[in-house]
């Protein structure tokens, strides 16, 4: 039985999106860890068979611990990804009035993404911030009804608690992409997504523009690019790059090879399939 560790606790979006791809639960051995430098290092211990963290929000952006953990710190390497609608529901130990609500507990972030519902259906509330979605809803289960959580479905369904109104996000596009990662490149599946991370030998003009230019002159589209500091001096960056196709594609392989003369060093953090949404 595959043994899979991801970011908790029982309830997350993380766990959502693990049960999106193996929907059947019998299959897989399941174990939620409490940080994203957890999920990571039990692939590097060899302790899972693959873990499941989150890399990039479409309204927050990237999960810089992510990106930094992968790049500086581990050899674990990505090896498929799923992208999953984010939507958030009102829970409560049971349906209520919403004008009977007096507090709502979260995480900041999901009480920002629904900042409208919370102005117009509960103003004037008391917000109270938890350390995940999953914590506020088992927190609930201790307290009065007044009080209600903004969290998953599936963790109202672990707690066996009331879903009071769903889908009270702001945002219909609201989505996060996961990153399973494990410790193998996966066989090209035709449709395929290559990451690696650029470091360079000297900051200096067209260092970027060199880099770009190898993958135009080849055709090669790039999905992704983002810098993110080389943890050595300010104004030190790496570049983390997304490149269309599988790392045994002739062009990008080749693509990636001619950087060497050109950067200090590739790290390649995984060649994988792309996730296609039904």
């Amino acid at each position: 039985m595959k043994k899979i560790s991801y970011l908790g606790p029982r309830g997350t979006f993380t766990e959502e999106a693990l049960f999106s791809f193996y929907k059947n639960a019998k299959e897989i051995k399941s174990e939620p860890l409490g940080t994203i430098v957890d999920v990571i290092k039990s692939i590097d211990r060899g302790d899972a068979d693959e873990g499941l963290i989150p890399i990039e929000n479409s309204l927050e952006g990237s999960v810089n611990i992510t990106q930094d953990i992968l790049t500086f710190e581990s050899e674990a390497k990505i090896i498929r990804e799923i992208t999953i609608p984010i939507r958030h529901n009102l829970i409560g130990k049971k349906y209520v009035d919403l004008k009977k609500i007096k507090k709502v507990i979260s995480h900041p972030h999901a009480t920002a993404q629904c900042r409208s519902f919370l102005n117009n259906k509960l103003h004037g509330v008391e917000v109270i911030a938890a350390n995940s979605t999953a914590e506020a809803v088992k927190k609930i289960l201790d307290l009065n009804d007044d009080t209600a959580a903004i969290g998953t479905k599936i963790a109202a369904e672990l707690y066996g608690l009331s879903i009071i109104e769903k889908d009270i996000e702001d945002s219909r596009d609201n989505k996060t992409r996961f990153i399973f990662v494990g410790n193998y490149i996966p066989q090209k599946s035709g449709q395929d997504k290559t990451s690696i991370v650029c470091f360079l030998k000297k900051d200096k003009p067209g260092s970027l523009y060199k880099i770009l230019k190898e993958f135009a002159d080849r055709n090669i589209n790039l999905t992704k690019i983002e810098s993110r500091p080389a943890r050595k001096n300010i104004g030190d960056y790496v570049f983390m790059i997304d490149i269309e196709g599988h790392l045994h594609d002739k062009k990008v392989f080749e693509g990636i090879e001619s950087l060497r003369r050109n950067v200090y060093m590739i790290k390649m953090l995984g060649s994988y399939p792309i996730w296609k949404e039904s």
